[in-house]
């Protein structure tokens, strides 16, 4: 894994488990996590916690954040909302390199529906490790500023 750091991480009910799993890998490995909730199963809105996690990266206040809802999608649509943010949903490896390599995601998305523990593992992993490229792609991001 790539030195750790900080990272922020949240989910909704859907995706506790999953969040608790990657909770404690990410500790395992070194990293300093904010979890900013929930804390247990109880049925919660997804966007309160996309707010939160979202609004730490816009401010700056954290350079990578991991959001999960039931299928990730709610999650991606509340965190690219914000300015600097740039949340990638991935479900697979081609798609956490990527998303780092070329679009330099700032948050990673997954669907705690939808991917296995080992998989989201994985996919954690190839992400907090893929640098991204710059170059031809930076010159892409800075267009988002237009917006």
């Amino acid at each position: 894994m790539s030195q750790p750091g900080q990272i922020v991480i949240g989910c909704d009910h859907a995706a506790y488990r999953l969040k608790e799993i990657i909770k404690g890998y990410l500790l395992e490995n070194g990293w300093q996590v904010e979890d900013v909730g929930p804390f247990d199963e109880t049925s919660v809105d997804y966007p309160d916690f996309g707010m939160k996690v979202a609004g730490l990266v816009s401010k700056g206040v954290f350079q990578k954040a991991i959001l999960l809802c039931g299928t990730g999608l709610g999650m991606s649509m509340v965190a690219n909302r914000f300015p600097h943010v740039r949340a990638a949903l991935c479900h697979d490896l081609f798609a956490a390199i990527m998303s780092r390599r070329h679009n330099d995601a700032n948050i990673l998305v997954l669907g705690g529906r939808v991917v296995g523990d080992v998989l989201a593992l994985e996919i954690v992993r190839t992400w907090l490790e893929t640098e991204f490229e710059g170059g031809r792609h930076q010159r892409r991001l800075d267009k988002f500023d237009t917006l």
